[in-house]
């Protein structure tokens, strides 16, 4: 029995040691190995290790790409009119130890770097506007209308001068970070939010309502004024159209006309006297009903086919 107990406590303390020598080091991880508050080791491969148990502690840092959220600041621009500024940076640890000793821990990280990106945008807002850092505006062309990229997306004016401020911030912030050694590379700097402050924003709004309502109604005019000028064109070529087209048919008209008088004379010259017994006869279906009383002259030529019932020529 005190063998058995013996050997329980052998296998416990064994299995202790074991726990306490190895570890293991994750794809995500970079560790350091700590004796007594100083730097032995780092491990920055995936895998298992061992290390001196007891004395020996590890301190896990992640070596994937970390996010720096800065909270929403008020920052004053060129003009001194403030714009709340909600930023974020990203970083990625390079040199485990010398952010070990300068820095420390993530938390600190993110609040050290978060105070320097804030200061460095800081400085650099105060020399520009609000519409390069906002872009409250779209850009147009000479003829005021909207400029757009290549996925048909109208452009704001102040894009390019934000990404310039963007970079020279980054840039000033990897030269503070690497003067001071602290053991990272700064990757990104970016602008999540820029806005007025609550105060001044609905006048805002309402300026810009304005200037919006102002291009609308230059833009009416000059719709306006264009659909003039094409009812215009289109009424004269539709007077032209119709000038010709009469100028046709009364050609055409006078032509028919000059046809027909041609055909009646050739008619008339064939039989005279035929063509005026017709034409008599449609005066009498003209003039004439029932029960009519006409009175005529005896030299009348109404009068020669009534009163004869036969043609002149008949009675020859």
């Amino acid at each position: 029995m005190r063998n058995l107990i013996i050997a329980a406590i052998v296998i416990i303390v064994a299995l202790v040691l074991l726990r306490q020598s190895l570890y293991v080091v994750d794809v995500t991880e970079q560790v350091i190995i700590l004796r007594f508050g100083e730097v032995v080791d780092t491990r920055t491969q995936p895998g298992l290790n061992v290390k001196a148990p007891f004395v020996d502690t590890v301190v896990r840092l992640d070596k994937r790409i970390l996010r720096i959220d800065a909270p929403p600041v008020s920052m004053p621009d060129q003009d001194k009119e403030n714009l709340v500024i909600d930023i974020y940076a990203r970083y990625r640890i390079t040199d485990p130890v010398q952010f070990r000793k300068t820095l420390q821990t993530e938390s600190n990280a993110r609040s050290r770097l978060g105070d320097i990106v804030t200061s460095t945008l800081r400085d650099r807002v105060a020399l520009r506007d609000r519409t390069d850092i906002i872009g409250a505006r779209p850009l147009v062309d000479e003829n005021e209308a909207p400029v757009l990229d290549d996925d048909g997306l109208p452009l704001v004016e102040g894009q390019e001068t934000r990404t310039e401020i963007l970079d020279e911030v980054l840039r000033e912030v990897r030269d503070n970070t690497q003067r001071d050694n602290f053991g990272i590379n700064m990757i990104d700097v970016r602008i999540k939010r820029a806005d007025f402050p609550e105060a001044v924003t609905q006048s805002i709004f309402t300026r810009m309502r304005a200037e919006r309502n102002r291009i609308a109604a230059r833009f009416r005019a000059q719709g306006e004024e264009e659909d003039r000028k094409i009812r215009a064109d289109t009424d004269r070529e539709r007077d032209v159209i119709l000038a010709g087209a009469e100028e046709e048919s009364n050609q055409i008209r006078g032509e028919g006309e000059a046809q027909a008088i041609s055909i009646l004379a050739e008619a008339l010259n064939q039989d005279p006297e035929l063509f005026a017994f017709l034409r008599s006869l449609e005066s009498y279906q003209r003039i004439i009903r029932q029960q009519d009383t006409i009175i005529l002259s005896s030299d009348s030529p109404l009068f020669d086919y009534l009163a004869r019932p036969t043609a002149p020529e008949a009675s020859n």
